[in-house]
């Protein structure tokens, strides 16, 4: 979670976008619009999502992941954590 106003601000700022893209694929598809403008903004909504979680993510393994702790411990944290938001 992002700690600092601004952090958050851009978070917040980035799901708001990503709920507006949202809104305009549920209502190209109410319209009946053709698969290639909903692919391309579904691939748009995706790419949006992996970028907030990208920052997310890299967020969370610079601030609780920092501890002091030996490298095997470190990278297992780490893999685990990528692991369980990539799947």
């Amino acid at each position: 979670m992002p700690h600092s106003p601004e952090d958050k601000k851009k978070a917040l700022a980035r799901v708001r976008r990503i709920r507006g893209q949202a809104e305009a694929l549920e209502r190209a598809l109410e319209a009946g619009a053709d698969c290639a403008p909903v692919l391309q903004q579904l691939a748009a909504i995706r790419g949006a999502v992996n970028g907030l979680m990208s920052e997310i993510l890299e967020s969370h393994i610079r601030e609780e992941l920092a501890a002091p702790r030996s490298a095997d411990a470190l990278a297992h944290d780490i893999t685990t954590l990528v692991r369980s938001y990539l799947k």
